[in-house]
This record gives C-alpha cells, structure tokens and sequence, in this order.
C-alpha cells in the first residue's frame, strides 16, 4: 500500500520535476514511510468518526454553558433538546443545513402537537449551540441564523391576588411553609435562589438576604417586617443542625429541592381552589404590585436581577384598573 501511494505521488510530480528530482523524492518517500503505518478509512469507520465528534462537541458546549454558570435544571434542557435533535440526524451535526433544521422543527410541531413557544425554545436553544459551533471554528456559518423568531400569541399571565394570598396564608398548616410563602411573596427571588439560601444569608437588621441569582452573581433582595417576625420563629423552632434557611419536617431534616418547594406551593394552591399557583407566580405579582404602586421599571429590574430591562416588563403585567382611572385622569 505504501508503494501504491509513493508511485500515485512521484506520478504526480512528473511534469513538475526531472528524473533526478523525481528518483531523490522517492527515495526520501520510501525512507519516511517506512516508519509510519498507512490504514484505510473504510466509509464506515468515517461515518462513526463523524458521529463521535458531534458527541464531542455536545459535550464541549455543555462544558461551556457550565461555565457560563447556567442552573443545573437549564444545563439538563439544553442537553436533551441537542441530544435528540442531534439522534435525528445520521450524519455530522457540522454538514446540517438550514432547511434540515426548517424540517426539523416543523416535523416536531406536528409530531408532538406542542405550541409555538415551545417550538421557538427549541430554536433558541439549537440557536445557541450553532452560533457556539461558528465562534469555535467548527463551521463557518451557523445554519440557523436565517431561521427567525417564532411568533408566539402573547398572553397576559396571572398573578396572584391579595385574596389570593390571604388564603394561601391562612393555608399553611406549619410556621416553614408559611415563612417560605412570605419570603416568595416579599421578594420575588426565583425557586432555585431559594432553595440555596442558608440562614447566615439573613441580615434580619436590614430586613434583606444575599441571593445567588443566574449566571452566580450575587444580589441583595429586601423582605417585609411580617416575614422577618416568621423566618425567626421558624429558625427558634428548628431542632437541627442544617445549614439551609428551608428543610423537610422530618429527620434527618435535609435542604429542600426545587421540587419540594414547587410541590409545598401547588398543594396549597389546590387546597384553597387558586388557579396554577407555582413559585414563579409570586415573583410576576412582585413585579405587578412593585409598578402598580409606583415603583420605577428600572429598580424593580435591579430588584428582580434582570440584566434586560425588557424582561422585567414581561413579568410586569399592568393593572387593567389602572390603565381605566389613568385614561379618564389624562384622557377622558
């Protein structure tokens, strides 16, 4: 094999060298291929090559989303989106096309009947990684980038109201759950900022807590004079040893989990008849009061750790009975 490839080269060369020249690279080719070992790639063995460095690069921009301090919960929705969008193509993930891609997320629409957000979810998240895969040299150009937002039917969410919360006060069989549904209220911090809060995060002077929001930065969020009266009788109750602000009842008493917190509020919202409550509600009727009562976009922003502005006005839906009274103050 060696000497079919060196006779392929010197062929090659022919019209290029002379006699002499042709006869001194073929003796320099024989004595240098005489220490390397040729293998033939059969198309398979390049197939499998191809499919393990599109393994490789998932992995590479998994390790890279970590780094970038992405939750655990969003590191684990990246993965399985890229992880099944990648089984659906047997090929490189770097000769994908735009309209591969098009297919590929009209065929899981139709195929899984999902909405529209959750299909522009998808987009944004595939988005990611190939833009990841341009910014690394792997490809040239990302083949999404002419693959545009998804239009999506905007709704205005729920928040809770003071009823609302009355009764999901007057709810809580014990002093935990009733100081968690006061500090969410108060707040507004996101379920996993809670859920890592220790008890030396509290500054009950201040009335306020260090959070370690998205992306592991750090914020001071603020509570009320009736949180801080029930996280202190919570905290003189407690029997345990366990660093953690929350833990469960019972022994050995262990920090509670995002779900634990996310099962606690949705039984109490089942138990007083209030429509989908979950701990995000309470953090869209922070930002809903904080603005209703006057407080300026841009500290209620701060206050919810929004890098985006805009993303605060999401979460802050106005008050239809306000947008009345202003329209006959101003207008009417």
């Amino acid at each position: 094999m060696k000497m079919d490839v060196i006779l392929n080269i010197t062929k090659d060369m022919e019209d290029s060298l002379t006699d002499y020249q042709l006869n001194k690279l073929k003796e320099s080719l024989i004595i240098n291929f005489e220490k390397l070992e040729f293998i033939i790639k059969t198309d398979d063995l390049k197939h499998q090559e191809e499919l393990d460095e599109n393994t490789s690069m998932i992995e590479s921009f998994i390790s890279s989303k970590q780094i970038e301090g992405c939750s655990d919960r969003t590191i684990k929705y990246y993965k399985e989106i890229i992880d099944k969008f990648n089984d659906s193509f047997d090929k490189s993930i770097k000769k994908i096309t735009t309209e591969e891609i098009r297919s590929y997320l009209s065929n899981y629409k139709e195929m899984s009947t999902c909405g529209s957000t959750t299909i522009d979810n998808i987009r944004r998240v595939l988005s990611s990684f190939f833009s990841w895969l341009e910014d690394e040299d792997y490809i040239i150009k990302s083949p999404i980038r002419r693959i545009h937002r998804i239009k999506t039917p905007t709704t205005v969410k729920e928040v809770l109201t003071d009823e609302n919360l009355e009764k999901l006060r007057d709810e809580c069989e014990n002093i935990r759950d009733l100081s968690l549904i006061e500090l969410l209220i108060s707040t507004g911090m996101r379920v996993g900022e809670l859920v890592n809060l220790n008890i030396s995060n509290l500054n009950f002077e201040d009335r306020s807590c260090i959070v370690l929001g998205k992306g592991n930065k750090e914020r001071e969020v603020y509570f009320d004079a009736k949180t801080k009266l029930h996280l202190k009788e919570y905290i003189s109750k407690r029997n345990d040893t366990n660093d953690a602000l929350f833990v469960s009842l019972r022994e050995p008493h262990q920090r509670l989990s995002i779900s634990g917190i996310e099962l606690i509020v949705r039984n109490l919202g089942v138990n007083t008849n209030i429509n989908k409550v979950h701990p995000h509600k309470f953090r869209r009727t922070l930002a809903t009061m904080a603005i209703d009562k006057g407080m300026p976009v841009e500290q209620v922003q701060k206050l919810l750790g929004h890098v985006k502005i805009e993303t605060t006005m999401h979460y802050a839906m106005v008050n239809q009975s306000n947008v009345k009274i202003s329209h006959r103050r101003y207008i009417a």
